[in-house]
């Protein structure tokens, strides 16, 4: 026998069970349209990065003057060195190994320096290690490459020097200790410093090459 409430019944769960279906299918294209969106946005991404990383360049440094017999030379090296004076006269030419292991003197108005005004940049003879920029150079009567400042503060560093009954401040290569000179109180502005060099213990390097 009909029964008008069981049609509604049926009607009822057949509109639920296709509003479920809806509501499931909408879910669906909703997750697929997320997908969707979010692959490319995260290719892109990793696309960004790989560019990133492939755009990274090294730049290696490179010694401005060859020394191949002399294993602790570098022109860009700055680690401090502790090399025993016995292999020091192994690796420099003697008179240089006099002046800046023995704290010898070259006579003035000998060096090849003394007397220079071209532009460049002076480095230790027996290390490398960057000391001046010609900038700094000076005229001076004294007979010795004359400057009145080093290029940094690990360039040259000091000590006292109570030798020859006179005193004075001895200046060190700051990365070998290798002596270089002295230092005085009687340069130019604006330091007032004369930093009396030997030429033997500089290496020079002019800006054209």
């Amino acid at each position: 026998m009909y029964n008008p409430q069981d049609f509604n019944v049926k009607s009822s769960c057949i509109f639920e069970t296709t509003e479920l279906k809806h509501s499931k299918t909408m879910k669906t294209k909703t997750q697929i349209f997320s997908l969707c969106f979010l692959i490319p946005l995260f290719i892109l991404q990793a696309c960004g990065q790989s560019a990133k990383k492939t755009n990274t360049k090294t730049v290696v440094m490179e010694n401005k003057i060859s020394k191949t017999g002399n294993p602790y030379y570098s022109n860009t090296d700055t680690t401090k060195l502790n090399v025993s004076n016995a292999e020091w006269k192994k690796v420099l030419p003697e008179d240089v190994y006099d002046v800046m292991r023995n704290a010898d003197t070259e006579r003035p108005f000998t060096g090849k320096y003394w007397n220079t005004d071209e532009k460049g940049t002076y480095y230790c003879a027996s290390c490398g290690n960057l000391l001046f920029r010609s900038g700094a150079k000076f005229a001076s009567s004294c007979g010795w490459p004359s400057f009145f400042e080093q290029d940094n503060k690990k360039s040259v560093v000091y000590k006292n020097d109570n030798s020859l009954g006179m005193e004075r401040i001895e200046a060190l290569c700051g990365r070998c200790g290798g002596h270089l000179g002295h230092l005085f109180d009687d340069g130019p502005e604006p330091t007032g410093k004369r930093y009396c060099m030997n030429s033997i213990a500089l290496d020079f390097v002019p800006d054209s090459k």
